[in-house]
């Protein structure tokens, strides 16, 4: 019986998830609430809710009851009613991502103005399961309260979430894993993986933005006036694409897609999803080559940087993937696509930006060092691409054009005083974006120079982390990724954990560190 006993043992040793403790990332897709957060009114029994089989919680008139789900989830929610006093009897549900946002009235905002709409189910028409329809599909949330509104006495069996988030995934088989003697940073690294995992989607559910422009920040919408809200718009072809956002915006934003893309190939390696965004991408490329901002449905706006970011997209898809048949059949697309970003140049050797959209940074234009940067990178990338296809002609042209790029930027753009690149020529201004992708790129021309910059950039850093002055005082998660990859580069690395731990733990009040 021992050996019995000792060979089961064995057998679950050897089939346990490495480091499962920190995986966010739910064991199964029908959940259930963790705890009772909080109560208002008269409630019997709340937390028969947060346990399989455990009684029915009963709504004595006005009420609510708030749970707490232990991380942000995504999904669409049903209620077991098994019993309801009036035939008017409703149930209403809002969502919020923290606690600061709890509200009986209303969800967390996903529009410009005002507060999202609770969803309510008629539960005085019969006992039965009640479930939201698919275009409230809920994106991300932490918190869900369940408010009645009347003075009908309402019981419910159970409230259940089924988990909708990384469609295709084994959701808790990770392909890598990381691990170090510092609990927050493993802890910063699997919210990390879940991040992505959470903005990986249905197709069919994208799109939280469908009042954009209808709906501005310029709007005053008071509860109780409420927006409505739906995610339905099918944005890439496929069964699970890449996002943005797990909330908002559900669309593929190359730029997203380039600090995620890295992070995914060592996690979870679902490079399905990061493929059928880059598609979507493509299939909208314009005739002169340029790719979009943003994917179907968002507006048709050029964005020098963000053209740029799908081909980075596209060459960490080779990098990690290896799928050179992938690559052969949109190379012609991706040539003309750099060649429009190259048309740009003018005759000092620097691209030119004449489109002001971007990250929603400010002074996006001119001889910008970050468009500048990026645009070195990727002709960086593009001849490690040409190499794989044996494209002779294309690596001698690219070449040369990034040797007299990186001469014009170092000549027309850094400040040796500052030790930092200006935005521009007419500025005074240094940028996180432009410094983190000099850096990245390997613009500089000297280690020394390089660790300058890396010294300059966390000279600047606050309380939250690292500023992004060319977006005012913003504090941004996302070209902070790309100051933390530079600090690597200069050989800081001691500065890039240091901004990890300082930035990434400002991001996990609430939920999982999920923003990271």
């Amino acid at each position: 019986m021992q050996f019995i006993s000792l060979l089961v043992l064995a057998a679950a040793v050897c089939t346990a998830v490495p480091y499962e403790e920190y995986i966010l990332a739910p064991a199964t897709r029908d959940l259930i609430p963790e705890r009772v957060y909080h109560i208002n009114g008269s409630i019997s029994n709340p937390s028969a809710l947060t346990n399989v089989n455990r009684g029915k919680a009963t709504f004595h008139g006005v009420s609510s009851v708030t749970y707490d789900f232990g991380r942000n989830i995504a999904g669409i929610v049903s209620l077991d009613v098994s019993r309801a006093s009036s035939q008017d009897a409703f149930i209403g549900v809002t969502f919020s991502e923290s606690d600061l946002w709890i509200n009986n009235e209303a969800c967390d905002a996903t529009a410009d103005a005002g507060l999202d709409t609770p969803l309510w189910f008629p539960v005085g028409h019969g006992s039965g399961r009640y479930t939201a329809e698919k275009k409230h599909n809920r994106g991300a949330f932490r918190y869900l309260t369940l408010v009645a509104n009347t003075s009908a006495t309402i019981a419910v069996e159970s409230v259940r979430v089924n988990f909708t988030a990384a469609p295709t995934q084994d959701l808790r088989a990770y392909t890598g894993y990381f691990h170090c003697n510092d609990e927050l940073l493993n802890r910063i690294w699997y919210a990390g993986a879940y991040t992505n995992q959470l903005c990986t989607i249905d197709p069919s559910m994208g799109n939280a933005l469908p009042l954009l422009g209808t709906i501005t920040s310029s709007r005053n919408i008071t509860l109780p006036e409420t927006v409505p809200w739906w995610s339905n718009y099918t944005i890439a072809n496929g069964s699970s694409v890449l996002t943005d956002g797990a909330k908002r915006d559900r669309l593929v934003w190359p730029g997203d897609m380039s600090i995620a893309l890295e992070s995914i190939a060592v996690s979870t390696y679902d490079l399905y999803s990061v493929r059928m965004g880059l598609e979507s991408l493509f299939a909208m490329q314009h005739a002169d080559g340029r790719l979009p901002y943003a994917g179907k449905p968002f507006y048709d706006t050029v964005s020098y940087t963000y053209h740029l970011h799908s081909l980075i997209g596209a060459s960490y898809l080779y990098r990690y993937s290896g799928d050179l048949d992938w690559l052969a059949a949109h190379w012609s697309q991706y040539k003309r696509a750099l060649q429009w970003s190259l048309s740009s140049i003018d005759s000092t050797g620097l691209a030119n930006v004449t489109a002001s959209a971007d990250w929603l940074r400010f002074g996006m234009g001119g001889h910008n060092i970050e468009a500048n940067a990026i645009l070195y990178f990727v002709l960086q990338e593009s001849l490690h691409l040409a190499k794989a296809l044996n494209d002779t002609a294309s690596s001698s042209n690219w070449s040369r054009i990034a040797t007299t790029l990186k001469s014009a930027a170092n000549a027309k753009l850094w400040d040796p005083a500052a030790g930092l690149y200006r935005d521009n020529e007419t500025t005074t201004l240094h940028p996180q974006d432009g410094n983190a992708w000099a850096l990245k790129a390997n613009l500089t021309f000297s280690s020394n120079q390089s660790s300058t910059i890396s010294t300059a950039l966390s000279a600047r850093w606050g309380r939250y982390g690292a500023p992004a002055p060319e977006a005012g005082s913003t504090i941004s998660p996302f070209i902070t990724g790309f100051e933390l990859q530079a600090h690597f580069l200069a050989d800081q690395p001691q500065r890039a954990l240091d901004l990890i731990r300082r930035q990434g733990v400002q991001h996990g009040r609430d939920a999982a560190l999920c923003a990271v």
